[in-house]
């Protein structure tokens, strides 16, 4: 209020002038601040009315005390739903996007000024499927999105696939869809230390697939112990319910990583 009132009298009463005097103030606190670390902020996720597009997007700055701010957060969701209205698909698509006449880059750049900390809009994803699921995990720390294969997948399934994502952060679907530098980098782990425990040469390459196929086991979604049924994996959980069901692509993203 008092930086409006101040823009005002230094526009002497000229309310479009004040608006400019604001918006540079904003682009000259936001240099100032190009170097501080904006740890904190919140991660959002939210899904389009029809189900089938979901949208991730993770705004920073500097303090928690201004990440729970109401208005804070309030001009997060502003941005993600400007982007789910769009349909957009990268960071520089969302922040050339136009909110209340001008880009959301300059408006993030105006934040700055208003709020004086440095603000960032980091990292944006979005997820499109037959059916996608979003899930905030309590304070907006951390957030996924699920996208399944079929149409009309029960809301309860796809939350608790959602929360497994947030719970367990598996790295991929299932083992084909690990890279294979992950695959030749947990091998060659594997095998140097069963190379340490004095294991034979010969030996080595047997025992490491073993250790693969642990490391698939739990860190690929399908493959994860279903955290709310220890007996069975994911893949089992969702054929349960049907058995045509899987998980096409996921995005999980924390701030406390």
């Amino acid at each position: 209020m008092m930086d409006c009132k101040n823009a005002l009298n230094d526009a002497d009463g000229n309310f479009d002038r004040a608006l400019e005097i604001i918006r540079e103030k904003g682009k000259l606190v936001a240099s100032k601040r190009a170097d501080r670390d904006a740890a904190e902020g919140a991660v959002l996720a939210k899904v389009t009315a029809d189900g089938k597009f979901g949208a991730m997007v993770v705004l920073n700055c500097e303090t928690d005390f201004v990440a729970k701010n109401e208005n804070f957060v309030a001009f997060a969701e502003s941005i993600l739903d400007l982007a789910l209205e769009n349909k957009a698909t990268s960071l520089e698509a969302v922040k050339a996007l136009e909110l209340d006449g001008r880009t959301v880059e300059a408006q993030v750049t105006e934040q700055t000024g208003v709020i004086g900390e440095k603000i960032d809009l980091s990292y944006f994803n979005s997820v499109a499927a037959e059916t996608v699921i979003s899930y905030i995990h309590p304070g907006n720390k951390l957030a996924t999105l699920v996208g399944f294969n079929k149409a009309g997948v029960d809301v309860q399934v796809a939350k608790d696939v959602a929360m497994q994502v947030a719970a367990m952060a598996p790295i991929a679907v299932d083992k084909d869809s690990v890279s294979a530098e992950v695959v030749a980098k947990e091998l060659e782990i594997a095998k140097e230390k069963y190379r340490q425990e004095g294991k034979p040469e010969a030996m080595l390459d047997k025992i490491a697939q073993g250790s693969l196929n642990k490391f698939f086991q739990e860190n690929t979604l399908l493959n994860q112990t279903y955290v709310k049924d220890g007996k069975i994996s994911i893949k089992e959980f969702l054929a349960q319910n049907d058995k045509a069901l899987t998980v096409t692509t996921f995005d999980r993203f924390t701030l406390n990583a």
